[in-house]
């Protein structure tokens, strides 16, 4: 499967959501870094860093709720969009064997929620 894979992985999730299936496709030394600021706190299980060698969680905040406010005014204003590739949670093996062969054109972005129309099937 796609455990132990990446080398890292970028969460830009601003919602409560566990950390554990990511720190799980980490490969050793891998590296989760927190972009996003839920409001509520996350669990984090220390022992599974100890025991598969994630290295530290990192966090990077580029800008607070009001710049990110005037840059999604600014892209909603310019019509600018991401070039994403929007895929369920069912794809993410099939994702991941995309990544292997460079297979990927845009960013993965998994709707766990399944709120969002799926760009790949």
């Amino acid at each position: 499967g796609a455990s132990g894979t990446l080398d890292g992985i970028n969460d830009t999730v601003f919602a409560k959501h566990p950390l554990f299936p990511l720190l799980r496709l980490l490969k050793c030394h891998g590296k989760l870094v927190l972009v996003g600021a839920p409001e509520k706190p996350l669990n984090l299980l220390v022992f599974p860093l100890l025991q598969w060698r994630k290295l530290v969680v990192r966090g990077s905040l580029i800008g607070g709720m009001k710049e990110t406010q005037e840059m999604i005014d600014f892209a909603a204003k310019h019509n600018v969009k991401p070039d994403i590739e929007v895929i369920a949670m069912e794809y993410v093996r099939t994702a991941m064997e995309r990544l292997l062969k460079a297979d990927v054109k845009y960013r993965f972005v998994i709707d766990i929620g399944n709120t969002v129309k799926a760009t790949t099937s």
